[in-house]
């Protein structure tokens, strides 16, 4: 990543231009690292200004447009890896559901409900550190079997891959592969042990390298400085990747992490402005940790992000459907359809008030 370090340079200067950092933005041009720490240690009364212009650079690429992704958590718990943050980790005693792959009738349930509630992505995730060949076939099977069914992309998160693997996914349907690095290449020792930041960076570049589209993002309030915040994005720009999940630290009880409280709206807000400024064309997504840590504030992470995961996510829970719906029309966006275009026609039909959600926590702080 060192090209991209070295653009960032220190600068001196009078006080930040939003708008003017949203212009070089649209130009391609690297803010440098002063004008990123100031998105980040901006005072509020600057954040509606920072929105404005996270917005007009989110509108060049995306218009006004909202994509949904669904959340399948196929195999929990019973992970080899120490992921501090992780409920599902080795070293957590959080009380969540533990269970192996599920069987292809529950995954074909759970893609019914994902085109039910207009979700364009289908995204099957499973724990552990790399899949054996049985649960590996078991995948495969399931991405056929929803590509047959339902107009819905596929993503899946199955841990470190290699390239064989890679190719077997593309060839079953697969579009998007997703591995998240979680954090700066500084930070990772003090996240976990089990794995480095060179072999995550790894299965990105297998991903990139078989020509299929890359989704890698990160876990922010982890106790990381502003110059980690950057450095990940940066990492992530220069992997080229193009969906880029925001998660916040959810501290979930009995995970390494369940005492850490970095986070407000506000900060999580700026987060998502400087993703934009340094991620233009990206998709970016508002992902785990948005009700605990946006609240009230939930609608103005969509200035600068365009995604959001609809429904439950791994081991917590998320807002219903029509809350995330009514939320996305009240503010003026339009959800999007799988090929990319505005929805056309009630966003709420056919979507239930409520639906069976799963028995997960709904984690406050």
């Amino acid at each position: 990543m060192t090209a991209l370090n070295n653009a960032l340079q220190f600068s001196t200067g009078p006080a930040i231009d939003w708008q003017q950092l949203a212009d070089k933005s649209l130009a391609g041009e690297l803010l440098t690292r002063d004008e990123a720490r100031a998105v980040l240690t901006a005072p509020d009364e600057a954040l509606l200004d920072q929105l404005a212009a996270a917005y007009r650079v989110r509108r060049a690429t995306w218009g006004n447009r909202v994509r949904l992704h669904f959340l399948l958590n196929a195999q929990s718990g019973l992970c080899p890896e120490d992921c501090h943050y992780c409920s599902q980790s080795k070293i957590s005693s959080a009380e969540i559901e533990k269970y192996p792959m599920l069987a292809q009738d529950k995954i074909m349930e759970a893609a019914d409900r994902a085109a039910l509630l207009k979700a364009g992505t289908f995204c099957m995730v499973i724990s552990g550190r790399s899949p054996g060949e049985t649960v590996f076939g078991k995948v495969l099977d399931a991405v056929k079997a929803v590509r047959a069914k339902h107009d819905l992309k596929i993503c899946a998160c199955l841990g470190l891959l290699n390239a064989e693997q890679v190719q077997r996914l593309k060839d079953a349907g697969v579009e998007t592969i997703n591995h998240n690095l979680n954090t700066s290449a500084n930070f990772t020792p003090n996240v976990v042990g089990t794995h480095t930041f060179e072999d995550r960076v790894g299965t990105v570049q297998a991903v990139k390298d078989a020509g299929m589209k890359t989704c890698s993002g990160g876990i922010l309030g982890m106790g990381e400085s502003d110059d980690d915040v950057i450095d990940l994005a940066l990492s992530l720009r220069e992997l080229d990747v193009k969906s880029v999940p925001v998660n916040f630290l959810i501290p979930v009880p009995g995970t390494t992490f369940e005492n850490i409280r970095e986070l407000d709206p506000r900060r999580c807000l700026r987060i998502l402005v400087l993703y934009r400024l340094l991620l233009p064309t990206q998709e970016i997504r508002v992902s785990g940790g948005r009700e605990v840590h946006l609240r009230s504030m939930q609608v103005m992470g969509l200035y600068p992000a365009n995604s959001i995961f609809v429904g439950d996510y791994l081991t917590t829970q998320g807002q219903t459907a029509r809350e995330d719906m009514r939320m996305i029309e009240d503010a003026g966006f339009v959800l999007e359809t799988p090929d990319g275009e505005p929805l056309v026609g009630d966003p709420f039909e056919g979507v239930p008030d409520q639906y069976p959600r799963a028995p997960l926590p709904l984690i406050e702080v």
